[in-house]
């Protein structure tokens, strides 16, 4: 069989071969492509040529592809995306742009960062959409596989695959109810409170609750709740306590009194994580600079 030359392919004989590879017929392949039958039989014998395989055999009334076309098919798609990227990286023009992504982020990060990100992009580029979807423990097929194009997280997936950056870095507070309790004053006080915390789904702790359980500091949780929208709820008109970044007092914690963890503690940073195929897309890599340009305010006056 004869070896697959780059230097032959051209972007049109994959298109017409995965357009025949999903519709299963020459002759409905060329009425979506608006080309003639012939027009596509031939492009199907070029690419004959060049790989040395029949590509499609006769099945039944129709036709059906070789294992060699099914292997094909799995890598074309690859590279008719990174022969549009050589095009947009040329001719890109935020104005013009036509683009949905989809962002999965906690609903700290969601509040904080995205409606700010979706008006800063619209004002530039008013055709662009999103859709927000919840992380919970991000995993790598989120990015990998999944529906997602960008993940904001405080803890990026372990894969090579994956790129990150660090938007920003905040420090952990106390809050509670002011008017059923004052401030912690010391780490004793601190312990005897009861807690409130957030565990996402599946079962996924916070990292602050897993650096101080680590360090031998041990708090009475009463309750768990899978995102930080329903701490709230349980502080109000309590004497508890719930540990979180202290960012979340600009949107859900707003109300809130709050103050330093009278115990060691971190810092909780920020990260932008992406899929290695979007490194150097030009759409991609001007949503993230818009997204690091939304977060650069919150980081400077988070410490």
């Amino acid at each position: 069989m004869k070896k697959l030359d780059a230097m032959d392919l051209d972007g049109r004989l994959l298109q017409t071969f995965l357009c025949v590879m999903e519709v299963r017929s020459v002759t409905q392949a060329a009425a979506r492509l608006q080309l003639t039958q012939s027009a596509v039989s031939h492009q199907l014998e070029r690419l004959r040529a060049i790989v040395g395989d029949e590509l499609f055999v006769k099945s039944g009334r129709g036709i059906a592809p070789t294992a060699h076309a099914a292997a094909l098919a799995e890598r074309a798609p690859a590279v008719l995306a990174g022969l549009q990227q050589l095009v947009e990286a040329a001719h890109f023009d935020p104005a013009a742009m036509e683009l949905h992504l989809t962002v999965a982020a906690n609903d700290l990060q969601r509040d904080l960062l995205l409606p700010d990100f979706l008006e800063r992009v619209r004002a530039v580029a008013p055709g662009f959409t999103m859709r927000v979807i919840a992380s919970g423990a991000p995993r790598a097929e989120l990015l990998r596989d999944g529906p997602s194009q960008l993940l904001i997280t405080p803890r990026p997936p372990d894969a090579s695959d994956l790129m990150h950056v660090r938007l920003l870095e905040d420090r952990y507070a106390v809050f509670f109810d002011g008017s059923r309790r004052a401030a912690p004053t010391d780490a004793e006080d601190y312990l005897r409170a009861e807690h409130v915390t957030v565990v996402h789904e599946p079962h996924r702790t916070l990292d602050i609750d897993d650096q101080l359980a680590r360090a031998g500091i041990r708090r009475r949780f009463v309750v768990e709740v899978p995102g930080f929208a329903g701490i709230g709820p349980f502080l109000r008109g309590t004497s508890r306590l719930a540990t979180l970044p202290s960012l979340l007092s600009r949107h859900l914690l707003r109300g809130f009194a709050q103050a330093p963890v009278p115990v060691p503690c971190p810092v909780m940073p920020m990260y932008l994580v992406w899929h290695l195929r979007h490194q150097d897309d030009a759409r991609h890599r001007w949503l993230r600079g818009q997204l690091q340009a939304c977060a650069a305010p919150q980081a400077s006056s988070s410490g």
